[in-house]
C-alpha cells in the first residue's frame, strides 16, 4: 500500500472509531440519565448499565464501520473489547483517583480536569490501541504459516494449478 493510501486507511480508521465512540458516549449518557432520573435506579446501578450499554454500542459500530473487514466472530472479540473498556474505565478513575487524593486538587474543575480531561485522552488512547491491536486484529499470517505454500514458488496450490485437480482427462 502507498503511503498516501496507508494515510487515507489510518484517518478512515481513527474517524470510525472516534464515531463509533462518540455513537457509545451519547447512549451511555442519555441511558445513564434515563436509568438515573425516571427509572429511579441508583447511581453505581445505573452507570453499570449505561456501561454495558455503551460498550455494546461502540463494539457493533466498530465490527460494523471501521473494522468490519475483519469480520469478528463470536463471544470473544466482545469480552476482550469489553475488558479493554474497563481498562479505559479504570485509567480514567485513577486519573481522578490521583488528582483529587494525591495530589489535593479538590474542587470540581479540578476533578473535572483530571477524570474527564487527562483521564479520558489517556483512556481513549489505550481504547484505540486495545481495539485495534487486541479485538479487530488485521495482521497478515506469516508465510510459514500458509500450509497450503509451496516453498520454492511462494504461490499456492490453487495458484500453480489453476485450481484443476489433476485427472487422467486432462
Amino acid at each position: 500500500m502507498t503511503g498516501r493510501r496507508a494515510g487515507a486507511g489510518h484517518r478512515r480508521e481513527l474517524l470510525g472509531f472516534a464515531a463509533a465512540g462518540l455513537l457509545a458516549y451519547a447512549a451511555d449518557l442519555g441511558l445513564f440519565t434515563l436509568l438515573r432520573g425516571p427509572a429511579g435506579l441508583g447511581p453505581l446501578t445505573a452507570k453499570a448499565l449505561s456501561f454495558v450499554a455503551g460498550c455494546t454500542v461502540a463494539y457493533a459500530g466498530n465490527a460494523l464501520g471501521a473494522y468490519r473487514h475483519t469480520r469478528p466472530r463470536g463471544l470473544r472479540p466482545y469480552a476482550v473489547f469489553f475488558a479493554v473498556n474497563a481498562a479505559g474505565a479504570a485509567v480514567q478513575l485513577l486519573c481522578l483517583a490521583v488528582g483529587h487524593y494525591g495530589l489535593g486538587f479538590t474542587s470540581q474543575r479540578a476533578d473535572t480536569v483530571s477524570g474527564a480531561g487527562i483521564g479520558m485522552a489517556l483512556a481513549t488512547l489505550l481504547r484505540f490501541w486495545g481495539t485495534r491491536t487486541l479485538v479487530f486484529r488485521t495482521t497478515e499470517p506469516d508465510r510459514d504459516d500458509r500450509s497450503d505454500r509451496d516453498d520454492r514458488s511462494g504461490r499456492s496450490w490453487s495458484e500453480r494449478t489453476g485450481g484443476r485437480v489433476g485427472s487422467w482427462t486432462g
